[in-house]
């Protein structure tokens, strides 16, 4: 597939802050990438480097073959920073209109108030909108130049479920028309949701960069679940949970674990092993300072 964005040996410093040490990511055509990382990884610096609101201090940036920092280059990518300032006095239509005016070839603009489920907001004046809902349009403006990529920095952030998946509805239906997506979020399951493909960045490097299930097996973490009314010291365990009679552990060798809890004569029953979520598998890599995977 052809490669739209990418990042090659990418540093960038504030000071003597070091948020991305030689980072080297591909985005291809047709992609839907989910980028996870703690608070402070590097994810919007990255997000900042592709479209052009900031430079490496050393390595090179490209978008669609060409520099990020060219207008006419910009012109194909659609974007929801973190944090948006829309004109408070002026009504959601209007805003979309002066938006869209910017663009060659822009959406139209019914369908894309009804994609992302704003078209009761558009003779609504910014400034008595709800921070959700003001998150909503945001996120809508980023598809008003009917976009071949788009990259969206914690596009949910702050909105309910019903308007979370309202947006995951509208992002997922501009991927199956061959779009390609660039996103990021705290929230892991929606990630699992969405993505095709994940990048897991800390501490300013690349992590893992592969599918859901891969980063999973990568980590070799398991949720062992059982009933028991206590549990000797086990080997292996990451973390214990005990709720209604019953053991959550997660643990890097379930089959250790599993031995050693039968060695221990301790009765149980009911035991389950299955893959850890995301979320665990994420904890898991980011919690590794130093670590390539």
């Amino acid at each position: 597939m052809t490669v739209l964005a990418r990042t090659i040996d990418v540093t960038r410093r504030y000071g003597e802050v070091t948020a991305l040490d030689g980072v080297s990511v591909e985005i291809r055509q047709g992609e839907l990438v989910g980028l996870l990382g703690p608070n402070g990884a590097g994810k919007s610096t990255l997000i900042n480097l592709f479209v052009g609101l900031r430079r490496p201090t050393s390595g090179t940036v490209e978008l669609f073959g060409g520099s990020p920092s060219d207008p006419v280059v910009r012109r194909s990518i659609g974007v929801t920073p973190q944090e948006t300032g829309l004109p408070e006095s002026l009504k959601v239509g209007e805003i979309v209109d002066f938006v869209s005016a910017h663009f060659p070839d822009r959406a139209s603009k019914d369908e894309l108030l009804e994609r992302f489920g704003i078209t009761d907001l558009v003779k609504r004046q910014v400034g008595g909108l709800s921070g959700g809902q003001k998150r909503r349009v945001a996120v809508a403006l980023a598809f008003a130049g009917n976009p071949k990529m788009v990259f969206l920095d914690e596009p949910t952030t702050g909105l309910d479920v019903e308007a979370r998946r309202a947006l995951w509805d509208g992002i997922n239906a501009f991927h199956a028309g061959g779009g390609t997506v660039l996103l990021t979020s705290h929230y892991l399951e929606e990630i699992e949701a969405l993505a095709q493909r994940v990048v897991v960045v800390g501490h300013g490097r690349v992590l893992a960069d592969d599918t859901v299930r891969a980063i999973r097996d990568m980590v070799g973490v398991r949720r062992v679940s059982l009933v028991a009314s206590s549990l000797p010291s086990l080997p292996a365990v990451l973390s214990s949970r005990f709720e209604d009679g019953r053991y959550e552990l997660v643990t890097g060798d379930s089959d250790q674990l599993v031995v050693e809890l039968v060695r221990s004569g301790v009765p149980f029953s009911g035991l389950e092993i299955r893959p850890t979520s995301l979320e665990e598998a994420f904890l898991a890599l980011t919690s590794k300072e130093g670590t390539h995977v």
